[in-house]
């Protein structure tokens, strides 16, 4: 993870997961507070791109209608 370059604060956190889950997990050597830390970070990016797609909603859907109504803007200049 490109994160763990720079210095993390970490905070100590109760988990209540499937105990065969977890000696499965170790067993196969997964660390599981990373795989855990990397699933709540794209859990979190998924509701950031969800919830910035509702308050700009009216935007894009204006630009849309510009765009099937006059072309894309530049258009002419475009080489593919």
């Amino acid at each position: 993870m490109a994160r763990e370059a720079r210095s993390v604060q970490r905070k100590s956190t109760n988990l209540s997961l499937d105990a065969r889950l977890v000696a499965e997990a170790k067993n196969l050597d997964i660390n599981i507070s990373r795989v855990a830390e990397k699933s709540i970070a794209d859990a979190v990016a998924e509701e950031k791109a969800r919830l910035w797609k509702i308050e700009n909603r009216e935007v894009i859907e204006a630009w849309n209608e510009y765009v099937e109504r006059n072309g894309l803007p530049l258009a002419k200049y475009r080489q593919f």
